[in-house]
């Protein structure tokens, strides 16, 4: 090659590489290879930084969350506490359960509250607890941080970089990070970077493992604009995104500050369910657009600060919009508009019909907003109870009023079957909820909407998916529990927090009295087969009907003699305390299997 060749292919291959000092890399925490950096972008690390202004912490590590951490809905709500929004960890002896931040799915600004953990005498269970060799398992980091308030996030993400602002109350572990700002009316501006578009370019330079350590959050620059710019007027549970989304999040049962469904909320009823879901639906529109409008503010905002204009873009893709109403953040992206709808009117309908069993069951009363029978083994005089001290009623025999009283179940089971064999199917019940909520003039109209939202009749809903969607939404912790015989003929749903130790012998009860019911229709179709005044097409139908029903009752018999029999002589007692996965498995192949119960808890 000529000298004149070199030069020319040197300069080419110029063109291919960026060149970029030592220095410069020594500005940024932990001197990352990220020669791609602007220098606007490496400048910023120059600012002061998160860790400046706040503190971060890891938390709790139980050493086993499979012996101390419950979904909130598992234990009795009176051994709940999410009220202690002024207590400090040395303060709370008398406490059960408390609220657990533990990460959780991507979500921002609000929610990702689900688990408890023990905390009697101050976790003291958890601080005694040790290895088979005598050696200590917990470890209780940054102890004096419990119950502060904090902005809180997950260690891992595989996409954007969120974080949610977390209220008084809660003890944290480590996959559920906290930094606790030095000024409490710092929390909505650092909120607002870590939320912003900025914050998660420095995050992915910072750690592109996008797992997130606490020395990344606190070596993140800040740089703040004018707070008034950021709406953050108040206090932090004033600031709009995060009202948004505790709106949202606390519309769902799994929430424990859910108060009533919102198709049932009389700002949006209408005279069918179609136009109440519409006139819904286009509520939760405009709260994710008012989202997507706040965040992209936020961006631009922060954008502007950092002087970041020629990199990055202030818009928000409808998919990081997390609010569970937002059908593009609910379900996968790749699905188009139509099919987005479709699904979000059928888990809609699926909330009402849930709401409709807990009313069936007490958790909830069409009388009053809230949970109303939650703790272990309470009763119909309990629910009248609480019904009547909400409505100020003076004494135990004033009556109540009956235009819109829909009572709980007696017995605490309620038969799910193929079939009108009792009054108080699942079935019967839930037509007899649609008509009390929605009106009597509309009840067939609605229904029907009901049904094509589901894709199938309510029965067959019943008997195929509603467990099964139970199962999913209390992620496989469900509250109703259903005993089931061996091919489904017979299912009845109970309710785990009024379970007694004679619900099973209730059960058993109704299988008898649906084999009695099925022998007699037997016995009549018997009579057909050999009718001398029945068709031939009557009597095959009949002799079908008569092989089907036999199968069913011989089910039936197995079902009793081999299991739910010797399960009523037991009188088996649970402890709610120990959570469903303990009670569940406690009544083996009585119940619907659940796969992955048994699965250890991480």
């Amino acid at each position: 090659m000529s000298n004149e060749e070199h030069i020319l292919s040197t300069k080419k291959s110029k063109r291919f590489f960026f060149s970029a000092s030592a220095a410069d890399f020594k500005k940024i925490p932990g001197s990352p290879i990220a020669y791609w950096v602007s220098d606007i972008l490496r400048n910023a690390f120059l600012s002061s930084r998160l860790g400046d202004i706040s503190v971060a912490k890891q938390g709790l590590a139980t050493g086993d969350n499979e012996q101390f951490l419950r979904f909130w809905y598992e234990v009795e709500a009176s051994n709940l506490n999410f009220t202690n929004e002024n207590i400090h960890v040395s303060e709370v002896s008398t406490l059960t359960w408390v609220p657990y931040s533990k990460g959780g799915a991507y979500r921002k600004w609000y929610g990702n509250n689900d688990y408890i953990v023990e905390w009697i005498d101050g976790g003291k269970k958890i601080r005694a607890f040790k290895d088979e060799n005598g050696n200590e398992r917990s470890r209780f980091r940054a102890s004096s941080y419990y119950f502060k308030p904090a902005i809180t996030w997950s260690l891992t993400s595989s996409g954007s970089f969120g974080c949610r602002h977390r209220p008084k109350g809660f003890v944290f572990d480590i996959n559920g990070m906290s930094l606790f700002p030095f000024k409490v009316n710092d929390t909505s501006k650092i909120l607002s970077l870590l939320n912003s578009k900025v914050a998660n370019a420095i995050l992915k330079i910072l750690n592109p493992t996008m797992a997130f350590q606490i020395g990344d959050i606190s070596s993140v620059p800040g740089l703040f604009p004018d707070i008034v710019k950021l709406s953050a007027v108040g206090t932090i549970n004033q600031f709009p995104q995060v009202k948004l989304a505790q709106i949202d999040w606390d519309s769902f049962e799994t929430s424990w500050d859910f108060t009533s469904l919102p198709l049932m909320h009389h700002g949006s009823r209408q005279p069918t369910i179609k136009a109440t879901y519409q006139e819904l639906r286009a509520h939760w529109y405009k709260m994710t657009t008012e989202m997507q409008r706040l965040e992209e503010e936020n961006n631009r905002i922060f954008i502007d600060a950092y002087g970041l204009q020629d990199e990055l873009t202030p818009e928000v893709p409808l998919n990081e919009i997390t609010l569970t109403c937002n059908p593009h953040y609910r379900y996968s992206n790749s699905k188009n508009a139509d099919e987005l709808e479709v699904l979000l009117l059928a888990d809609t309908m699926k909330e009402f019909v849930s709401y409709a069993v807990g009313c069936m069951f007490g958790r909830y009363s069409l009388d009053k907003p809230g949970l109303i029978l939650a703790n272990q083994g309470e009763t119909i005089e309990d629910y009248w109870k609480n019904i009547r001290a909400y409505q100020n009623l003076p004494t135990a025999n004033c009556p109540l009023p009956t235009d819109s009283i829909f009572p709980p179940d007696a017995d605490n089971v309620i038969p799910i079957l193929d079939g009108d064999w009792f009054t108080d199917d699942v079935s019967e019940r839930f037509r007899k909820f649609l008509r009390i909520t929605f009106g009597e003039e509309h009840y067939e109209e609605n229904l029907k909407f009901i049904e094509g939202a589901l894709g199938k009749d309510i029965r067959k809903y019943f008997l195929k998916d509603f467990y099964n969607d139970h199962v999913r939404r209390y992620k496989k912790r469900p509250i109703y529990w259903l005993f089931s015989s061996t091919k489904g003929s017979f299912n009845a749903l109970i309710y785990m927090h009024r379970y007694r130790s004679d619900t099973v012998s209730v059960v058993l009860n109704y299988l008898r009295e649906f084999r009695i019911k099925l022998t007699t229709q037997k016995n009549h179709l018997e009579a057909v087969s050999i009718s001398a005044s029945a068709s031939p097409g009557e009597k095959t139908k009949a002799l079908k009907e008569i092989e089907s029903l036999r199968k069913m009752i011989e089910e039936l018999d197995n079902y009793e003699r081999e299991i739910l029999y010797p399960l009523a002589t037991e009188q088996l007692e649970i402890d709610l305390d120990d959570g469903v996965k303990v009670n569940y498995q406690k009544f083996g192949p009585a119940l619907r299997k659940i796969p992955g119960l048994d699965t250890k808890e991480e």
